[in-house]
């Protein structure tokens, strides 16, 4: 009896290390973005115009992603030559640090110039941190997984992404309507500043788990001394194949997300209906991510991927006259369909399929790398997207630089196809397609 719980308790505890600190990423992710389109123009970057005021304020979250390279070839080294727990532990609590120290910054009524430069500074600090976080989450899980299960328990870490969409929108909520007509004065900092819970929980459940047995067997014996400079020599075109894959799915949630409430509040959609259908659609994507996790080890995961990129082209546009409509029933069934479906058909592949693209002593660097790469270009889509639509008065724009998006991401696919049955995950190799 004892002997079962101890084994049940060492499968869930990497799941649990690598899922929190996804949920913490991508609460900052779209908390910052829930922000950044209600909250931080008029607070931090209160210009005459509020289209520029909210320019201004997609700008600091830009950055963020714009400092994810340098700490993707800092922590991904870190997470090859040191183990993965080392990296999780530092990358969790620099993140959640400076997501808490944003819930206490003074705005620019109160600081002047300061304010938006802390805040910057802060988001700097947060997109480091995340450049190392997401690939030595899915590599504690993936590595600890199961003979054909990797994508079963990476999708499990990507829930994390779920979990914190679902904290975001839901603590966002809660607390816009607790403080009404304060919620720009002090309501919207409640949600930075209970973030330090998961942060502590997360440190403690880290410092409790070790090393993956994979690492640990290919550190004793071939271990890299620099692995982000041998992935760049040597495996360009997985981090080609890597960063492409990434960037239709990241970009889409973006549009599904982010976007579409800053188009919902430009069209005078209650902002309300708009927050509440996200909650609803990231609750059903956390769910649908594990599903499409065991899909991929049971089809293989560039078909169900394909399938991904392939609806959610097709439905984006669909999606954004939905959200028109200011209809609120169809709105909330084109966010549960979008986000709960297609995006969790890309999102809880993506684990079981990226790290079959590198062998275990660069597979960090080489994850790390294609992500930040990615996030580069991902960090200015709510910028562009909010100038197209305020500039045209149209999503058009919008539209067509996803679908130009999902080309790449399909030729990404078929650079992976000819890549990922090359190195094996656990102890098997993945379906190759």
């Amino acid at each position: 009896m004892e002997r079962g719980l101890l084994r049940h308790f060492k499968v869930i505890l990497p799941i649990l290390a690598s899922s929190i600190g996804n949920a913490l990423q991508f609460y900052d992710f779209f908390l910052y973005g829930l922000a950044s389109a209600l909250v931080f123009g008029p607070s931090f970057f209160p210009l005459s115009n509020p289209i520029l005021s909210t320019s201004g304020a997609f700008v600091g979250y830009a950055v963020g992603f714009v400092s994810r390279p340098l700490g993707g070839i800092v922590f991904g080294s870190v997470g090859d030559r040191y183990g993965r727990k080392t990296t999780l532990t530092w990358t969790l609590s620099l993140m959640g640090g400076a997501t808490f120290l944003i819930g206490l910054l003074p705005t620019y009524q109160q600081a002047g110039i300061i304010a938006p430069i802390a805040l910057i500074t802060l988001r700097l600090i947060q997109g480091f941190a995340a450049g190392g976080e997401w690939s030595g989450g899915i590599l504690m899980a993936t590595e600890n997984a199961p003979p054909k299960q990797q994508g079963f328990y990476g999708a499990w870490s990507q829930a994390g992404v779920g979990v914190g969409f679902i904290l975001s929108s839901g603590l966002f909520f809660l607390f816009r309507a607790i403080s009404g007509d304060q919620f720009l004065t002090w309501g919207w900092r409640l949600p930075f500043l209970v973030s330090i819970v998961v942060v502590v929980l997360g440190v403690v459940i880290r410092l409790k788990v070790g090393d993956t047995a994979e690492f640990a067997r290919v550190a004793e014996k071939n271990g890299v001394q620099t692995p982000m400079t041998e992935v760049i020599r040597s495996y360009k075109t997985s981090v080609l194949a890597a960063s492409t894959l990434i960037l239709s799915e990241m970009i889409y949630v973006l549009m599904t997300t982010t976007v579409s409430l800053s188009y919902g509040a430009w069209l005078h959609v209650n902002e309300s209906i708009l927050i509440a259908s996200v909650f609803v659609s990231m609750t059903a994507d956390t769910v649908m991510m594990i599903v499409f996790g065991r899909l991929a080890d049971l089809l293989g995961a560039p078909v169900v991927y394909g399938l991904g990129i392939l609806c959610s082209a097709i439905s984006i546009y669909p999606f954004f006259m939905s959200v028109g409509t200011g209809n609120p029933y169809v709105i909330m069934a084109a966010f549960v369909i979008t986000n709960g479906i297609f995006h969790a058909g890309m999102i809880g592949t993506q684990p079981g399929l990226l790290t079959a693209l590198f062998p275990v002593q660069v597979r960090s660097s080489g994850l790390a790398l294609g992500q930040s790469i990615a996030s580069v270009i991902v960090g200015f889509i709510p910028l562009i997207s909010t100038a197209i639509l305020y500039r045209t008065g149209s999503f058009n724009g919008v539209i067509v630089i996803f679908y130009a998006v999902s080309i790449i991401s399909f030729c990404g696919l078929v650079l992976t196809c000819r890549k990922m049955s090359t190195f094996s995950v656990g102890t098997v190799k993945q379906t190759s397609c």
